[in-house]
C-alpha cells in the first residue's frame, strides 16, 4: 500500500515526463505540486527506497516500471471518477476535478473496474484525455495546440491542456466545450488572437486560450 501524497508524487512525476520527456528536476514537481524543493527531495529518497523512482542526484528523477504502473492506475482511477460524475451524476466539467483528486485514492480494484464496465468502457474523460486500461495500457491521439492552426483551417475541441476550473469555465462562456466545430476566419499579428466562426457566429479567442485549447483539423 501506498499513501496518498506518494501516488501524488508518482502521478505528477508522470506528467512531467510526458511533457519532458526526461528525467524530471526536484524543482519542476516542487512548482507541480506547490511544495518545497526540499520535500521533494525527502519523498524522492522514499520512492526511491521502495524502488518506485530512478533517482540520480543533480540529475533528476524518473519513474521505474512499478512507478509508472501505480501512477498510471490513479491516473485511470481519477479520470473515470470524472466521467462518472459529468456523465451519471450531471457536473459540469469544472466541477470535478477536484472531488475526482480524493475518489483517485480509492484502493479496490474490483470497485474501479466495475465503475469501467458500468460506464461502458470509456476511452477519454470529460476533458479530452485517456483513460488507460485495467492493464495499464493508455492511448495518446494526435493532438495540436489551437495556437499552431493557420487561417481558414476548420477544427474540432478534443481536449484542454489546462483543466483549471477557471480555465473551462471561462470557455463555458465562450461556448466552447468537447466536439465544438469551427474555422479560424483571422489571426491577428499584433497579439496573435483568433477570430473564429462557430456555430453560425463569430467570436474572437485569445492567444492565451489557443494556447491551451487541444484540437484536431476536420
Amino acid at each position: 500500500m501506498f499513501s496518498q501524497s506518494e501516488e501524488n508524487y508518482l502521478k505528477a512525476i508522470y506528467s512531467l515526463e510526458r511533457e519532458f520527456a526526461d528525467s524530471v528536476s526536484t524543482n519542476l514537481i516542487a512548482e507541480m505540486l506547490s511544495t518545497k524543493a526540499s520535500s521533494v527531495t525527502d519523498m524522492i529518497k522514499k520512492l526511491a527506497q521502495k524502488k518506485l523512482v530512478i533517482y540520480q542526484k543533480y540529475k533528476g528523477v524518473k519513474l521505474s516500471n512499478s512507478g509508472k504502473k501505480i501512477a498510471l492506475s490513479v491516473i485511470r482511477k481519477h479520470r473515470l471518477w470524472e466521467t462518472f460524475l459529468v456523465e451519471k451524476l450531471h457536473f459540469n466539467w469544472d466541477e470535478v476535478h477536484d472531488i475526482a483528486e480524493q475518489l483517485e485514492h480509492i484502493k479496490s480494484p474490483d470497485l474501479v473496474n466495475r465503475l469501467d464496465e458500468f460506464l461502458e468502457f470509456p476511452t477519454n474523460d470529460p476533458h479530452g484525455d485517456p483513460i488507460p486500461d485495467k492493464n495499464g495500457n493508455i492511448t495518446y491521439h494526435q493532438k495540436s495546440l489551437l495556437a499552431n492552426f493557420k487561417h481558414h483551417q476548420k477544427c474540432i475541441v478534443v481536449g484542454v491542456k489546462d483543466s483549471s476550473s477557471k480555465f473551462l469555465k471561462f470557455l463555458e462562456k465562450l461556448n466552447i466545450s468537447l466536439g465544438v466545430e469551427f474555422e479560424i476566419k483571422e489571426r491577428e499579428e499584433f497579439d496573435g488572437t483568433l477570430k473564429v466562426l462557430i456555430n453560425g457566429k463569430t467570436a474572437s479567442i485569445s492567444k492565451k486560450v489557443a494556447e491551451n485549447l487541444l484540437v484536431k483539423t476536420i
